[in-house]
């Protein structure tokens, strides 16, 4: 896996208090929406992990890094990227009508997927209690508790879980426990990866219908039916 050089462009405060950062870098080391990289800054030779970094807004030479972030990191500062790690959202080709969902209390790691959709000419509704930043006009946003109304509508969903919000996912989308989903749907696991896939920690073990998958190899994004939920 390459490890190429990026740098911390601008800082970037949300109304949570808590830092984003602009961050250049080659664009090969871009992640796809729902991937994610490993850095860190080779000033800090005694940082004790790696930070995981997810996009928020995707562009040709730079990307928004979301929080949680290393306080240390300022305008200027160098870093080394690994990556992009992981499987990110794959929609099929013919998805005309999207469906996103998060769960918790962000919902910024589907916004890149969205614009990738929209630029398709695709139709896209978020479905989000959480704060979101501007969107497109053709982005069309709802309150979550309206999720089940999009299953109709829609032939692809993606969601943002955790292990906590994946449990109460079938609620929100209106099903018993014996119905399957009438889409094709994703979803991004969000769980600690220190490890980043190297040395198989197992800290971001994922329930799975079959035995356990790992969201930093495995993921992080997954197809629905493969987890446990």
């Amino acid at each position: 896996m390459q490890t190429t050089t990026g740098h911390v462009q601008e800082i970037v405060w949300g109304p949570e208090g808590l830092q984003a950062a602009w961050i250049t870098c080659p664009p090969t080391s871009l992640p796809a929406p729902g991937q994610y990289l490993s850095a860190w800054s080779p000033e800090e030779p005694l940082a004790p992990l790696a930070a995981t970094l997810f996009a928020g807004e995707i562009l040709s030479d730079r990307f928004l890094a979301l929080p949680p972030l290393p306080s240390s990191w300022q305008p200027g500062t160098q870093l080394a990227l690994r990556g992009p790690l992981g499987h990110g959202f794959d929609p099929p080709e013919t998805s005309r009508r999207i469906a996103l969902a998060a769960l918790g209390q962000s919902c910024r790691r589907l916004i890149p997927l969205a614009l990738q959709m929209l630029e398709r000419g695709s139709a896209v509704a978020l479905f989000t209690d959480a704060w979101f930043p501007p969107l497109p006009a053709a982005l069309e946003a709802n309150p979550l508790n309206h999720l089940s109304e999009a299953l109709p509508w829609a032939d692809f969903l993606a969601v943002e879980v955790d292990r906590t919000t994946l449990s109460r996912l079938r609620k929100g989308l209106g099903l018993h426990p014996a119905d399957r989903l009438p889409v094709p749907a994703q979803a991004l696991y969000l769980a600690d990866m220190p490890c980043a896939g190297l040395a198989a920690c197992g800290a971001c073990w994922t329930p799975a219908r079959r035995g356990l998958l790992y969201a930093c190899s495995d993921g992080p994004v997954f197809n629905l039916d493969d987890l446990e939920w």
